[in-house]
């Protein structure tokens, strides 16, 4: 396990407002999140399960550092909340945009496998994260920030979640109750969801290519940046996004 601060770091350390870790830091929306939050004074802690590659070219571009965390493995998460109490004391807040990709099953069909991990990572794992993160870094000083990226998905709110899409969708309803718990418990915590629709990221071909491209017709795939502005806006505040 690795965590590292990348070479251009140091002039934003010294006008930092805190660290922001950042789950799914190499993909696609979180690495557009470390650019936004680095770009409004935060330092991104950009932290991936296997793709240490993309995360340092993140960290690079935006004054951060590095940090392997696979939410599926206790031992990851554990590993890196110790690295993280010495090394970004001044967390600030966590985004949690990393998940397992979807596959298209229908609910009959579901794999058992494939139910786990999403289980593991977005509940399981995402629980022991925010407790470890609220015991050693949020509660002392009765703040912070949480958002939780879900997906329009789920139906959330209209209670018509998307047909075929398994375990996905079940692991992003089980992350919302652990964030309404969370807030519940602990109500000085800001804690907010993003739910996303379709987003130009690698994840997108998991659909059929015709059915991608008629979505992008109708105007309904966001580019990356639009929801990581979203979810800027929602960990710090609409002026911190006018900066």
């Amino acid at each position: 396990m690795s965590l590292s601060p990348r070479a251009n770091a140091g002039s934003m350390w010294a006008m930092s407002d805190g660290a922001v870790l950042i789950t799914g830091g190499s993909g696609g929306i979180g690495g557009e999140s470390a650019k936004r939050f680095a770009r409004h004074g935060y330092r991104p802690i950009v932290a991936y399960a296997r793709n240490r590659q993309a995360a340092d070219a993140v960290a690079d571009r935006t004054g951060g550092l590095s940090v392997q965390l696979d939410l599926s493995q206790a031992s990851s998460i554990d590993a890196a909340i110790e690295n993280l109490e010495t090394t970004a004391p001044d967390l600030a807040g966590v985004v949690l945009a990393g998940s397992p990709p979807p596959q298209l099953i229908p609910f009959g069909k579901i794999d058992e496998s494939d139910l786990r991990l999403h289980l593991d990572v977005q509940v399981i794992g995402t629980h022991r994260l925010l407790a470890s993160l609220v015991r050693k870094f949020f509660r002392t000083k009765k703040n912070g920030f949480v958002v939780g990226v879900l997906s329009a998905a789920t139906g959330l709110g209209s209670g018509r979640a998307k047909a075929s899409l398994g375990a996905y969708v079940i692991g992003k309803y089980g992350r919302a109750g652990v964030l309404a718990l969370a807030q519940q418990d602990y109500p000085w915590l800001r804690v907010r969801t993003v739910s996303s629709s379709y987003t130009d990221t690698a994840l997108l071909p998991v659909f059929d290519g015709r059915y991608v491209e008629q979505l992008g017709q109708r105007g309904e795939v966001a580019p990356p940046d639009e929801v990581a502005r979203t979810i800027v806006e929602a960990a710090v505040g609409s002026v911190a996004t006018q900066r």
